[in-house]
């Protein structure tokens, strides 16, 4: 017995430790998660400052993929180097747009032959066989990638060097890791339909045309779907960059200009959009970041410089302040900026989170691009000038030392979007259409929030529209610079008309309509070239409506106003009313419409009572003593409704039409009898029709 028991203990304490081992596991093999996931320069290095705890690793999306990955498990598909020396052809150039005709007409022949053959998910690589290599060679020979040899004979079913090379370039042109082994994500890119390669091809013709006028001999191109930046000389291309482009909710422009100067050890000067959604937000606990992070506050820009513990954050308006951060390791432009002319107030810029180009998604930021390795894109751009070269660029980094150099020789500059470009050898890369434009008509401009669309129904704007100036506690939601979410704050505050933009969005007509929320929205004609229509005015009274539980978009401009009108007619349900009432003001019209109804209704019946009656009414309406007018109005202030009534009730009663007597017919001489005079001069008087009271 005893032993029967001993054993079941120690049954019982291999079982716990078994559950033990099998709970911790997981944690062992997998580590600490990397996180990346609050990618905004600024907020990252607070969190840093304030030992925030880390947080979930990022799951993000493959190029051009559905597929999920951790950011933190692995490197970039693409890299940041010098490629003078490989003969690399940029994704821009002038001839690029007949080039991409020329696919065009290669990928409808391959529709008209019945489209890519399929390709099994697998593992292949350099030595394989069978029927799975055959399918894989017929593959690549159809898009280009082999020649006709790789599908005849004893080849066709031979994973031959060959067949590693098309592998690689292949990966190479869908922005996956080029390493020539074929796996489960490049056989879903292999069968994605020809049909919709057509497509994105189609839709990147025109912005070829576009982007590469005046293009010049030296440009930099900065591809916001691939995530990269090509510095171009002569044709070739001199260095790529990785680059983090604006996330779907804070899409990038497109610009195509020169650039202007560059700015070592730069101020950050706070957009005030950001202000509002973010910095502000996190300043509701205390000043306190505004010191641990180097930011100075001043009344206006250009301004007197304030003490922010003087002002309160929860009512003031953003638009009336100036936030500058100054140089150091916590600047959010970090040791350099590039500006450019740009109705969308972006540009490129250094940053201190040098670990967020490891992702291989890098739709991060607020609409701006930051660069990788940004001395060496530096170095090119400024091309010698006033003797500046890498060892001045790297003391200036280190000695923090601002200065301003305005460039005398400017390159062009081209922020595109191109989700299909031709590559060497006749093959097309691809990319994934992130910002959903491609078959919108999208060739520059800037793009709405994915899944928004303009006051005109359109995918983008062509200029910036305008930020609309509030107070803090309004009821946008976030996301924004700091990159996590705010609670909606249960009173909004009032919106104004901004005088003060920093989109450069031009002046705010007086052509304009209120939305729910008391924002002033600008009418589609004043936004956008797009004439209006009788369809487009149908569609706009459609969309009047707004949807109730979806968040604002945040953003470097201010969508919030329609975002509900668009769920809701997406949706096709109703929106609330695109009205901002007066509580108060309801109140006093609805006591004063139940008042004239009461009345009506007492006129009206008058008219059906007996003469006896009527005259007692009369008689009490006369006797009863007139209202003191003070008395009246101050009891109207206390209750609209009771001193409505009270006022009412002796004027119908005054009016009430007294009932003809019988006898009162004139005599022979016209006259009438004593005592009829009054009654015939009410007889006289007809009441009120009910119908015209209530109206």
């Amino acid at each position: 017995m005893k032993f029967s028991k001993m054993k079941r203990q120690a049954w019982g304490r291999a079982f716990a430790s078994f559950l033990l081992l099998a709970t911790l596991a997981p944690a062992v093999a997998t580590g600490p998660a990397l996180a990346e996931g609050r990618n905004d320069d600024f907020f990252a290095l607070f969190k840093k400052k304030n030992g925030s705890k880390k947080q979930p690793a990022n799951v993000s999306t493959n190029a051009n993929t559905g597929h999920e990955a951790n950011v933190g498990g692995g490197k970039a598909t693409t890299e940041t180097a010098v490629v003078v020396e490989q003969n690399v052809a940029p994704m821009l150039s002038a001839t690029g747009a007949a080039e991409l005709r020329e696919a065009s007409a290669r990928y409808r022949d391959i529709l008209a032959q019945g489209g890519f053959p399929k390709v099994a998910r697998g593992n292949l690589k350099k030595g394989a066989k069978g029927k799975n290599v055959i399918a894989l060679n017929r593959r690549l020979f159809v898009e280009g990638y082999v020649r006709a040899e790789a599908t005849e004979g004893e080849f066709a079913s031979i994973y031959t060097t060959a067949t590693e090379d098309g592998v690689r370039r292949f990966q190479q042109n869908m922005g996956l890791a080029a390493t020539g082994r074929f796996d489960a994500v490049t056989a879903d890119l292999m069968n994605i339909p020809v049909q919709q390669r057509i497509k994105a091809i189609d839709a990147n013709i025109a912005r070829l045309e576009a982007y590469a006028e005046n293009l010049g001999d030296r440009y930099l191109i900065v591809n916001i779907p691939a995530q990269q930046i090509e510095t171009v000389s002569g044709g070739r291309v001199f260095s790529k960059h990785n680059a983090i482009v604006g996330r779907p909710e804070r899409p990038s422009p497109v610009v195509t200009t020169a650039l202007s100067d560059v700015n070592f050890n730069p101020y950050w000067n706070a957009p005030v959009s950001i202000v509002e959604k973010d910095l502000i937000q996190k300043m509701r606990g205390g000043n306190d970041i505004l010191r641990e992070m180097n930011i100075r506050v001043f009344k206006g820009f250009g301004g007197q410089e304030i003490d922010p513990d003087s002002v309160n954050w929860r009512t003031a308006v953003p638009d009336d302040y100036h936030f500058r951060q100054e140089p150091g390791e916590h600047n959010a432009m970090a040791t350099a900026k590039i500006n450019f002319p740009s109705p969308f107030g972006v540009y490129m810029h250094d940053t201190p989170e040098k670990q967020l180009f490891n992702s291989n998604n890098r739709f991060f930021s607020s609409g701006c691009v930051r660069v990788q390795n940004m001395p060496l894109l530096v170095n090119w751009v400024l091309n010698g000038q006033d003797g500046i070269g890498e060892a001045e660029i790297a003391t200036l980094g280190e000695t923090l030392e601002r200065r301003d150099v305005k460039l005398a020789t400017p390159p062009q500059v081209r922020f595109a979007y191109l989700t299909a470009w031709p590559t060497t050898g006749g093959t097309v890369a691809f990319r994934k259409d992130i910002y959903e434009l491609d078959g919108t008509g999208f060739v520059t401009g800037q793009p709405m929030p994915v899944g928004e669309l303009s006051p005109d129904g359109q995918r983008y704007v062509l200029k910036p529209l305008p930020r609309l100036v509030a107070s803090v506690e309004d009821e946008n939601s976030s996301g924004g610079f700091f990159g996590f979410s705010r609670k909606k704050t249960p009173n909004s505050g009032v919106k104004r008309a901004s005088f003060f933009s920093t989109e450069n969005a031009g002046a705010t007509s007086g052509d304009d309509e209120e939305s729910a929320s008391g924002k002033v929205i600008k009418k589609p004609n004043s936004l956008t070239k797009k004439p209006a229509t009788a369809a487009s005015a149908a569609d706009k009274k459609t969309k009047s409506k707004t949807a109730k539980g979806k968040k604002d978009a945040p953003g470097l401009f201010d969508w919030s106003a329609w975002r509900k009108e668009q769920a809701a007619a997406a949706k096709g349900g109703k929106g609330k009313k695109v009205v901002k009432k007066d509580k108060a003001s309801d109140k006093s019209k609805t006591a004063a419409k139940k008042d004239k109804d009461a009345s009506t209704k007492k006129v009206a019946s008058a008219d059906k009572t007996d003469p006896k009656t009527d005259v007692k009414a009369k008689d009490a309406a006369a006797k009863k003593k007139p209202v003191d007018a003070k008395a009246a109005d101050a009891k109207k202030a206390a209750d609209s409704k009771t001193a409505a009534t009270d006022k009412k009730a002796p004027d119908a009663a005054a009016k009430k039409p007294a009932a003809k007597k019988a006898d009162c017919k004139p005599g022979a001489d016209g006259k009438l009898p004593d005592g009829c005079k009054a009654a015939d001069a009410g007889a006289k008087k007809k009441p009120v029709p009910a119908s015209t009271a209530a109206n």
